[in-house]
């Protein structure tokens, strides 16, 4: 495989915090920030990545999926950049990499009756120190923890927060099927331990989450079909007491996405609607990925 192709599947694990500012409506993970080659680790070398996400929101779900009469409206600007290290050391027959993601983001909130908010800064940062990738084509595949660090700003009684103000801890698994006729199967499964928000006595509920896509590759470029399922498998707890319903969150986004690589280096352009929604906020997210070796 060239190494453009490798290039792409660089954007592997964590990534920004989540685009909501409330407890319980969303995770730590910003779901839809990978897709094509996610399973695939490049070879060894530093690499930085670069991911810019819109998001926007005005509608907000609620335990039965349909909207909830608020006026409500989310718009999230987020620039991430993420630097990652491939070694040559082989660990179980793959090589160990490491990573740190580091996210400044912008957030405006309105909702009626609790007014506005805005906010810009640092994130949650994103460390794994033990990320390893096997290679058996047509297969690749990927496994790491990630830790998300309670480095963004954050206030109980504001609507707009960078960070979440805990601690998740998220294994992930990836993997990537790419045939010699340039079919492309991705999938990025993560579950995550969410740690109690010392300000609030809050602890949201475990989740299980995937990215995912499939494309077919035409010499330089890519294109196909993306998206991500959320599904969250715990209730929520206030005080040590599941929290009335156990506020359990829903989701699944669909939307085309396209890759370009040229002189080592990769642009990726995606666009994911999500749908079929509930305790959670309902928008759109663009996102667009650089990726070049160091």
């Amino acid at each position: 495989m060239r190494m453009k192709s490798w290039l792409a599947g660089v954007m592997v694990l964590g990534l920004v915090s989540q685009t909501w500012a409330t407890e319980g409506d969303g995770g730590a993970y910003a779901s839809g920030g990978e897709g094509t080659m996610t399973g695939a680790l490049p070879p060894p070398g530093m690499y930085f990545l670069n991911y810019d996400l819109y998001y926007h929101a005005d509608s907000l779900k609620g335990d039965t999926g349909h909207s909830l009469p608020i006026d409500f409206k989310l718009n999230v600007f987020a620039d991430v950049m993420r630097f990652v290290n491939v070694t040559p050391v082989e660990v179980l027959g793959g090589n160990w990499a490491q990573h740190v993601i580091v996210p400044i983001m912008s957030e405006d909130v309105k909702m009626k009756g609790a007014g506005s908010d805005h906010d810009f800064g640092l994130g949650d940062i994103i460390v794994d120190p033990f990320i390893i990738g096997w290679h058996k084509p047509p297969f690749h595949w990927i496994v790491g923890v990630d830790t998300y660090l309670p480095t963004g700003k954050y206030h109980g009684s504001s609507l707009a927060n960078l960070g979440r103000n805990y601690w998740t801890i998220e294994p992930v698994a990836a993997v990537t099927y790419l045939n010699e006729g340039g079919q492309e199967l991705s999938a990025k499964l993560m579950y995550d331990f969410n740690t109690e928000n010392p300000e609030t006595d809050y602890l949201s509920g475990e989740e299980f989450h995937t990215d995912f896509a499939a494309l077919q590759h035409v010499n330089d470029w890519a294109f196909g079909l993306g998206g991500y399922y959320y599904y969250q498998t715990t209730d929520d707890q206030l005080h040590g007491v599941t929290v009335l319903g156990g506020n359990q969150g829903r989701q699944i986004a669909l939307g085309p996405q396209v890759s370009y690589e040229v002189n080592h280096m990769s642009f990726v352009l995606s666009w994911d609607h999500e749908f079929d929604t509930k305790n959670r906020p309902q928008g759109d997210a663009l996102w667009f990925k650089f990726v070049m070796p160091l």
